[in-house]
């Protein structure tokens, strides 16, 4: 019995299934935490989307930036953007049954006994995994509500970029959804530098990987991310050197752009060893 976390796949089936096939996944036996984007931008968004939900229990998926932009154009209040290819989900017959799926996904996802969090992107540095889980269940609320569709008119925008206990109503549901779905940079004060989207060392003055803020709550659990395709795989449990410690997992390694998918087996080793199983972009 072996847990496998995956990183982004968009859309990308073809490579989907040769990475499970590589890993000899076994549906009976295994677990796939999956780490959002599930869909868009590659070209078989709606055989992933049937997949995954096929998986049932042996799946986990959280909400991705992806994954929550196609539901706000389903329900009126977004548009598709030039490189999207989510129109087969919004024309197919089990659409209703799709969508509600997916808006019933978790936006974090904690094991205990692992010691690890499974999250799109990332968290503010300011929350311990108390606050990320009740910030994680506060969105999920809504969008398992009736109010889903007026959480949509809200959703995009950069700010508030800075989090306070105080933060209250669509504002503070827009940061933490900034939080879960879009993070990758910060100040050293915790200020999400939301337009910072490239590799390690391309960030403007000031910013730095949210995942390295001194003082971070959530140090002491393992963190899984997506999200970010540009840091590639990205390993740092358990980092000898202290200056780089991070205790996080970066699985993003960019297939949608001719990268590889990468899984990774849970648990790790005590020594920070990882087995990736990783499957270039088949596509041509």
């Amino acid at each position: 019995m072996t847990t496998y976390a995956i990183g982004d796949v968009q859309g990308c089936h073809t490579e989907l299934q040769a990475l499970l096939e590589k890993i000899n996944f076994n549906i009976k036996q295994d677990t796939l935490w999956f780490a959002g984007d599930i869909v868009n931008r590659g070209p078989q968004s709606l055989d992933v989307l049937r997949f995954i939900k096929s998986l049932g229990d042996r799946a986990i998926t959280v909400l991705g930036n992806h994954d929550l932009h196609l539901l706000a154009v389903a329900c009126g209040k977004s548009k598709l953007h030039k490189r999207d290819t989510l129109l087969p989900i919004l024309k197919a017959k089990d659409k209703v049954e799709l969508l509600h799926w997916l808006r019933h996904r978790p936006l974090l996802h904690y094991d205990k006994q692992l010691n690890t969090i499974l999250v799109h992107a990332g968290l503010a540095p300011e929350w311990n995994l108390k606050q990320a889980k009740c910030c994680a269940r506060e969105l999920e609320n809504i969008l398992r509500s009736d109010r889903y569709v007026e959480y949509f008119s809200h959703m995009y925008g950069n700010k508030p970029n800075r989090w306070h206990a105080e933060l209250s109503g669509w504002e503070r549901l827009r940061f933490i959804t900034n939080c879960f779905t879009r993070l990758r940079y910060v100040t050293k004060e915790g200020k999400l530098c939301l337009n910072a989207k490239g590799p390690l060392g391309s960030h403007a003055k000031g910013c730095l990987p949210w995942f390295q803020v001194d003082g971070r709550q959530c140090s002491n659990k393992t963190i899984i991310f997506g999200h970010w395709s540009t840091l590639g795989f990205y390993n740092a449990v358990n980092v000898s050197d202290a200056s780089t410690f991070a205790n996080v997992v970066g699985i993003d390694s960019g297939c949608l752009w001719g990268g590889m998918l990468t899984a990774v087996a849970l648990p790790f080793s005590v020594n920070g060893e990882i087995t990736a199983h990783q499957i270039n972009c088949i596509r041509k």
